[in-house]
């Protein structure tokens, strides 16, 4: 059915359990697991009263950015193995998370991407957003999504 299955997650506990989720298709289909992390370039801001902060220290914070998002990334395939599911993963910098998102599905050839939502209505989804909305309805592979 599926040869290759991406999951979104960012280690909190709903994506926990699209990852749970994702794992147990993939073994059933017997299919392969990417798991991705987007996280965001460090925001730089110019205005007036603004601290400068030195590129070194950019640098620095993006870097424990990542190494956070791999070791989320790591329990994953870990996960992935105990269930004898072959796991990737991907540690992708942008501030477009959807776009993040839908880039490595396309790139990496995947059938499937799994993602959670957490099911905001009305104002709190306006004002909020839904990264998970916005991959659903931009993406050109097939989204399976939880809550």
């Amino acid at each position: 059915m599926y040869k290759r299955i991406l999951v979104a997650t960012d280690g909190s506990k709903l994506s926990k359990k699209a990852v749970a989720s994702a794992i147990g298709l993939a073994a059933s289909c017997k299919a392969e697991l990417w798991a991705i992390q987007v996280v965001p370039p460090y925001p730089i801001a110019y205005f007036e009263g603004g601290m400068a902060v030195d590129s070194s220290e950019i640098k620095r914070v993006e870097a424990l950015w990542v190494k956070k998002a791999q070791a989320v990334l790591d329990l994953v395939t870990k996960a992935a193995a105990a269930k004898g599911v072959q796991g990737r993963t991907l540690v992708s910098k942008s501030d477009m998370v959807s776009h993040a998102i839908i880039h490595a599905a396309e790139k990496n050839d995947c059938d499937l991407i799994v993602m959670a939502s957490h099911g905001r209505r009305g104002i709190k989804r306006l004002l909020l957003g839904s990264e998970t909305q916005h991959v659903l309805t931009h993406s050109s592979t097939p989204v399976l999504v939880l809550r």
